[in-house]
This record gives C-alpha cells, structure tokens and sequence, in this order.
C-alpha cells in the first residue's frame, strides 16, 4: 500500500476551495467534485444552462485525468449534484451519457441541493481506477 499523492494541476481549473484536484492511492484516484468554471477564463460568466454546465464540467474533469495520464474510461463512479433537480435531471442525463459508452456506464448517484460554488448549477466528482 502507498501512500496518498496530491494532484494540483498547473493547468487545471482554478479551485473554488482550499482541495486539491485529485488524490491517489493503490491505483485509486479521486477527482474532486468540479464546477462549470473555463480553465482559460476562470473569472468569466458561467455557461448559460445545464446542458452547457455540464459539457463545461465533463470537460474540466477530462482535463484533470488526461492531466494524470487517465480518461474517462477509467471513471468507475460520480456523483453528480444538482441545484433545480427536478427542472434539469432529464437534460443532465442526455448530457451526461454522451461521454460514456452505453456499456460502460460508471456507477452514478445524484443529489438535489440547495446551492453550489460560484452560483453552478451542476457539479460533478468522480473515482477513476489505473489499470
């Protein structure tokens, strides 16, 4: 067993919070949950919508475990936590499931809160696992 490693990535989206973009041990990496911020711009408005949210987050989440040498196909669960559930879960989904393969669908919880970081509508975090 080794020892935890924490990833912040220079390229990375600017955390909203005191974290680190992933951390691993055993071959587990955990992604922290991330927001629909653009690395390039981390001060611009947020996509309008949650189709666009969430397009913005999966792609800041491929961005962490390319950056880690991983891609999506790795991703083994998320949980996906969402401000206007009941208005937005359908949306999500059909977003959503267009970055995975029907058959290979990771392990998924959503949640309906009452607010997230920078006003977001959606956020997204994730266990990948190193073959």
């Amino acid at each position: 067993m080794t020892g935890p490693t924490f990833h912040l990535l220079s390229h990375g989206p600017r955390p909203v919070a005191p974290f680190s973009h992933a951390v691993e041990a055993d071959g587990w990496v955990i992604l922290t949950g991330q927001m629909p911020t653009d690395p390039a711009a981390p001060d611009a408005p947020l996509p309008t919508g949650i189709e666009a949210q969430t397009h913005q987050v999966m792609q800041n989440l491929k961005l962490i475990l390319n950056g880690l040498g991983l891609d999506l196909s790795h991703v083994v669960q998320c949980r996906a936590y969402l401000t206007e559930f009941e208005h937005d879960y359908a949306a999500f989904n059909t977003t959503y499931k267009s970055y995975f393969p029907a058959d290979r669908l990771p392990a998924r919880t959503t949640v309906g809160v009452t607010a997230l970081a920078v006003g977001a509508l959606v956020e997204i975090d994730c266990v990948a696992r190193r073959s």
